[in-house]
């Protein structure tokens, strides 16, 4: 690997899954940006709604209304590669990798200390050392699923509408919609059927 193309169009490959030097001082002074807003948002007390939803908008790419983060939350880029519909919760602890994007759909719910991450390193340990290169893989969630505390859904994966992810849950496969899936991996565990 050439290891000074690591450093260029960073900005590009964040987000196309190609590898890049995360430590590119342009790159960590806008992160650095992003942290600093995010350290103030976990500042606010969680009785403050409407604080916390003027900071998500100015904090995250997207944000629908109605949507509420119990502090403290963890974000790589303190949201600005964040996509969420409206009525979104997440409990405390949440933490989202956000070197690339991450979609969430309406009415879906987070338990706490759950963990989506986008960002991924090699396999190879002679491309882990003074230049660490990380490329970025998106996670998409559907509307109105519930992910149970202290899941972790791995960078790709797809998550589909109205599906529950249970607690300690490993995601590592893409989950279907309509359905219970849990464990380590996390496999489809029931077929939910939307009749009431």
């Amino acid at each position: 690997m050439n290891f000074e193309e690591l450093n260029e169009n960073v900005f590009e490959k964040m987000h196309d899954g190609r590898p890049y030097n995360p430590g590119v001082p342009e790159l960590m002074k806008i992160q650095n940006e992003c942290l600093q807003k995010l350290h103030e948002f976990n500042k606010l007390s969680p009785a403050d709604a409407e604080g916390i939803q003027a900071a998500m908008q100015e904090m995250f790419a997207e944000v629908g209304e109605n949507c509420y983060i119990t502090p403290p939350f963890y974000a790589n880029f303190g949201g600005r590669h964040i996509h969420f519909g409206k009525g979104v919760y997440c409990n405390f602890g949440v933490t989202m990798v956000d070197d690339t994007h991450i979609y969430v759909g309406d009415y879906t719910q987070f338990g706490p200390n759950v963990t989506v991450a986008t960002a991924a390193h090699s396999l190879m340990p002679e491309l882990r050392g003074e230049v660490f290169p990380q490329y970025n893989k998106p996670v998409r969630i559907g509307e109105g699923c519930w992910i149970g505390a202290g899941a972790i859904i791995v960078p790709g994966v797809t998550i589909g509408d109205h599906s529950v992810i249970g607690a300690g849950s490993v995601v590592t496969k893409d989950i279907p919609a309509n359905v219970v899936a849990y464990g380590n991996p996390c496999r489809v565990q029931k077929y939910l059927s939307r009749e009431v």
